[in-house]
């Protein structure tokens, strides 16, 4: 397998949660030699220097300083959360059996969790004689399983039965004797006693390469842990040039960004912020000669139901990124921010796929338009074609990860001549 499809892979099957696959990033930073800031500290920074800092441990952001001029920022966003289910407080709903009370996190296709094994991972706040401590957790057995309803008992779920979440996919934790254990198990995990809790169901799949040619990759999470994972590494990979290369992994997109961590945050505009004052920098001129590139998944053509894309629009697996467009700006790619993505990639030798909705089908959105509340410069939106977009279990590209690795070692290299236009 490419070296670089494994470390792929592995990183999906680290990333159970939103929270390990930040800690799984911040890793990647620090082992190239990045050096981590706090927030509320005061932030010295030299040229030559790379950095990193973190929020409610699920968004991370890097970047580093030029040994020469600083004349713009070169920045991707992506995100590390997922659809999936939330555990909810005092979960354990005993009876005959024991279940556990749980909420949907983002638009999610609920069909594909059921009969499948599952688990709980996230993060947990410990008492300790310091104060509060937060761990990772993550229950690395078979633990959990919500079981379909037999045909013989529901002769409609194979003509569009509609789930209820409150009764069809409470998960299954253990017998009459499993309730009250639950704690006991999460505690041991964390080693101490738990005072607060974000813990998520996952599916314990691993990531899986195949295909005649081995040319597709199906994991959990994919949407959008693949472009976090090509942006990172091309970021890492990048030769400096007169921009800030900034790279910005967001949590929350699934549910409106709307958090302290996510894109509709000050997250990025306070750290561009405190570059420009700790550098004696002009953000306003910087911010002039820079560039975003929104990076999470694009709609593949499905096999089965290319009616459902746009004709003239319709990307496919291994095809290359996608530039995603969108009349009413749920996209921000404009023509501007397209040419200066085309270019990247021609430069890079990746062929780039567009994307819109079928006039007809409502489409989704990301972070991209939100970000720019907060940080207004010209954005392209791109992502990576994949199928089963918010199912638990996705299917992408193997080149097309590869590409977009590729494509943002060239972004993040670029000059900043090349990021405005008069």
């Amino acid at each position: 397998m490419n070296p670089s499809v494994q470390h792929l892979c592995e990183f999906l099957d680290a990333s159970p949660s939103v929270y390990h696959a930040v800690a799984f990033l911040e890793n990647m930073l620090s082992s190239a030699g990045y050096n981590r800031l706090h927030l509320g500290e005061r932030w010295s920074l030299a040229p030559g220097g790379k950095y990193y800092l973190t929020r409610g441990g699920s968004a991370v952001l890097a970047f580093r300083i030029p040994e020469g001029d600083c004349r713009g920022f070169a920045i991707s966003a992506s995100h590390s959360d997922r659809p999936c289910f939330k555990l909810k407080e005092n979960p354990e709903l005993p009876g005959t059996y024991t279940r556990l009370a749980v909420e949907r996190y983002g638009g999610m296709l609920m069909a594909p969790w059921l009969d499948r094994p599952l688990s709980l991972a996230g993060r947990v706040l410990v008492e300790t004689e310091k104060g509060l401590e937060s761990s990772l957790v993550n229950i690395d057995r078979d633990l959990l399983l919500i079981p379909n309803v037999a045909i013989h008992m529901n002769r409609q779920a194979n003509d569009g039965y509609k789930w209820n979440p409150a009764v069809d996919l409470l998960p299954l934790l253990g017998g009459k004797d499993a309730a009250g254990k639950l704690m006991g198990l999460l505690e041991q995990a964390a080693g101490g006693k738990i005072l607060g809790s974000d813990l998520y169901l996952y599916v314990r799949e691993k990531a899986r390469v195949w295909g005649m040619e081995e040319e597709f990759l199906s994991a959990p999470a994919l949407d959008d842990l693949e472009c976090a994972w090509g942006c990172t590494r091309g970021f890492l990979a990048s030769e400096d040039s007169d921009v800030i290369p900034v790279l910005a992994v967001f949590d929350s997109e699934e549910v409106g960004s709307n958090s302290v961590q996510g894109a509709a945050s000050t997250l990025l505009a306070d750290t561009l912020e405190r570059i420009c004052a700790a550098l004696d920098l002009a953000k306003g001129e910087l911010l002039s000669r820079s560039f975003l590139v929104s990076a999470d998944n694009a709609h593949a053509v499905h096999p089965n139901h290319p009616e459902y894309a746009d004709p003239g629009n319709a990307p496919v697996l291994n095809g290359g990124p996608v530039l995603k467009f969108n009349a009413a700006q749920r996209y921000t790619t404009d023509g501007f921010s397209a040419a200066v993505f085309r270019r990247v990639c021609g430069k890079a030798g990746v062929k780039v796929q567009t994307y819109c909705n079928r006039a007809d089908i409502a489409g989704g959105s990301t972070l991209g338009h939100i970000s720019l509340t907060q940080v207004s410069i010209p954005t392209a939106d791109i992502g990576l074609p994949q199928l089963a977009m918010h199912s638990c279990y996705e299917t992408a590209g193997v080149r097309d990860a590869l590409a977009l690795e590729e494509a943002m070692t060239a972004f993040y290299g670029i000059p900043a001549s090349e990021l405005a236009i008069d």
